[in-house]
This record gives structure tokens, sequence and C-alpha cells, in this order.
């Protein structure tokens, strides 16, 4: 995958915008107002995606391009590294585990606002 084919992928989600809060390099993606994914437009390219711990740790253990968050809660993090040893299929099924794990803390009034999205 490519770093636009991602980005599309995330925008396509429900209630999702981007937005550059940091720098001019970090894509944040958000559902209504909360982070589910970032990855870095200039270097090593990478994406930050929030995961369920045990998960995160049980990845980790079984590839090598899944390392604990970069700049986040390494506990709730997971930093994959975008060099092409992942299936395109997990990595759609990572930033989908991301977005879910988000709304799901969301308050009911917006889960439901982005149900109707």
């Amino acid at each position: 995958m490519n770093i636009e084919e991602v980005r599309e992928y995330c925008i396509s989600k429900p209630g999702v915008t981007e937005e550059f809060p940091f720098d001019e390099v970090t894509l944040v993606f958000k559902v209504m107002g909360k982070m589910f994914a970032l990855t870095n437009l200039d270097g090593e390219w990478s994406l930050n995606l929030k995961c369920d711990p045990q998960r995160a740790i049980e990845l980790r253990e079984m590839y090598p391009a899944i390392q604990p968050g970069y700049h986040m809660h390494k506990a709730h993090w997971n930093s994959v590294m975008m060099d092409g040893s992942l299936s395109q299929n997990l990595i759609l099924e990572l930033i989908d585990h991301s977005y879910r794990l988000v709304v799901a803390k969301l308050p009911l009034k917006l889960r439901n606002l982005n149900a109707d999205l």
C-alpha cells in the first residue's frame, strides 16, 4: 500500500477528518474529533494505530514491522512500519480495528451521529 491508498481508506470511513495538528509532516486521521491513525509524510513511512493492549503484544510478537507506538502510549498504540512486509489485508484490518476502538469510546450521542453518516 502507498500513502494515498491509506489516506483514501481512512477518510472513506464515517465521521473521519484529516488534519496536521502537530506539524506539517504528521497527518492525523480523527473520527468525531478523536485520533485513530497518524502517519508521517517525511522519512521512513509508518502508521500509528490504536490497538487492544493484549492484541498489540501478540501482533508485535508475530510481525517485526509492528512495534510499540512511537511517541504514543505503548500499551494502546502500535507503530506499523510500512516497509512492504505486511499484507494489505492486515493493514486494512488494523486500521479498521483502530477506528472501531475509538468509535466504541465515543459518547453515545456521537456514536449515534457516526452511525447515521
